[in-house]
């Protein structure tokens, strides 16, 4: 279990170039047990690369990531057995069941009892008329819902979570996050939140990374952006530094970084 206070996430001058395209530009942050640190910008900002090199699925051009203590371009399969990921638009098999797919799931992260896990799972995040049916016949919503069960098979000390309540009638949605909420402060797990939902980053959010073409911004809690740029919402700042109006923020060299 994660202690209070220490680095799950520590990213140095990372940086990624696909030829001419600069789409990651040198960004640092960290991350801390028991936070969430939301991850926010347009199409195009650089928010899934910059996830995708956190999980190792991207080499990085330069800098350096550590994640639970590991160096992840020398030793990330020792961080990937204590982390996970849940996107709504990575698909699982179509043809398996919602309980095969979290089985499999289960055997690669060497889940005990993982029966009694996926039951568990199933009780928390209502899945049990679901458990039965083929992945590829489920809704939009339903599919978030089993990913995000997915997601936290292993009972990860760092979750990475795309969109997690795209899809989900609001109802469900407070739910969820209701339930990220307590699963955070019961585990001290990390997360990282790449989201549009601007109320929900307000919610569950210490720590907001601004991005916009490759590069961070601007950062802080969702107070401190909205103090900074004289709002009343994350979304009016999200749109400030979408359009580049930003004459009511001071510059991000005077605003202390993490």
């Amino acid at each position: 279990m994660s202690a209070a206070g220490r680095n799950v996430i520590e990213v140095k001058s990372l940086t990624k170039r696909y030829g001419d395209v600069l789409a990651v530009d040198g960004i640092e942050f960290v991350a801390e047990a028991g936070s969430t640190v939301g991850l926010l910008g347009g199409n195009g900002a650089g928010k899934t690369t910059t996830i995708a090199m956190l999980l190792g699925l991207l080499l990085p051009t330069a800098g350096s990531i550590r994640v639970l203590g590991r160096d992840m371009l020398r030793d990330r399969f020792a961080a990937l057995a204590r982390m996970n990921f849940s996107s709504p638009y990575v698909q699982l098999p179509a043809r398996l069941t919602v309980r095969e797919n979290l089985r499999v799931y289960g055997h690669l992260y060497n889940v005990r009892r993982i029966d009694a896990r996926i039951a568990e799972l199933s009780e928390e995040l209502d899945l049990g008329s679901l458990l039965d049916r083929p992945a590829g016949q489920l809704s939009a919503g339903q599919k978030t819902r089993v990913a995000l069960a997915k997601s936290l098979i292993n009972r990860p000390e760092l979750l990475l979570l795309d969109e997690p309540t795209a899809s989900l009638d609001p109802d469900t949605g407070d739910l969820v996050r209701t339930w990220l909420e307590r699963y955070r402060a019961e585990t001290g797990c990390a997360i990282l939140l790449a989201s549009h939902n601007m109320a929900e980053v307000e919610r569950l959010c210490s720590h907001v990374l601004m991005m916009k073409q490759g590069r961070v911004v601007d950062r802080g809690s969702p107070q401190d952006l909205l103090d900074r740029y004289g709002r009343d919402d994350l979304e009016e700042v999200f749109l400030d530094i979408a359009r580049d109006r930003r004459t009511a923020a001071r510059p991000l060299e005077r605003v202390g970084l993490p």
